[in-house]
């Protein structure tokens, strides 16, 4: 049995979720995002939250907690965006981003110059001091 599915899933103001039939749209600040939702599973919003019910099957709690932590993830991406800090300990090792190219200096023989996706952005921040 699921536990991550008996937890509903809050809705933060701004995010909208609509329900037509099987699909789950969840739309906020950052964009809209969809979901077809297994038969399995029954979806019911109210008060602000989504909360998750199995149906009669034996496997169905399994995707009860996979549909649940997609959702999460759907309205956690809609409402604030997905974010990774990433931290380049080494000597010589650096990344500058400027514009949709991110250069990498990595211990190789060359620079490596990567252009970020549609949609991705890339920010380096002024460099911190050593602690050594």
């Amino acid at each position: 049995m699921s536990r991550v599915a008996k937890y509903p899933v809050k809705l933060p103001s701004g995010v909208e979720v609509k329900f037509d039939g099987d699909q789950l749209s969840v739309k906020g600040g950052q964009g809209t995002l969809e979901l077809t939702v297994h038969p399995d599973v029954k979806v019911a919003q109210e008060d602000g939250q989504l909360t998750f019910a199995p149906s009669e099957q034996a496997k169905s709690w399994a995707m009860v907690g996979t549909t649940r932590a997609l959702v999460q993830n759907m309205v956690t991406g809609a409402s604030e965006g997905f974010t990774r800090s990433l931290e380049i300990n080494g000597v010589g090792y650096r990344a500058q981003a400027s514009g949709k190219t991110l250069n990498l200096t990595l211990g190789f023989s060359h620079p490596i110059d990567y252009t970020l996706p549609e949609g991705v952005t890339a920010e380096t921040p002024k460099r911190t001091p050593s602690s050594c």
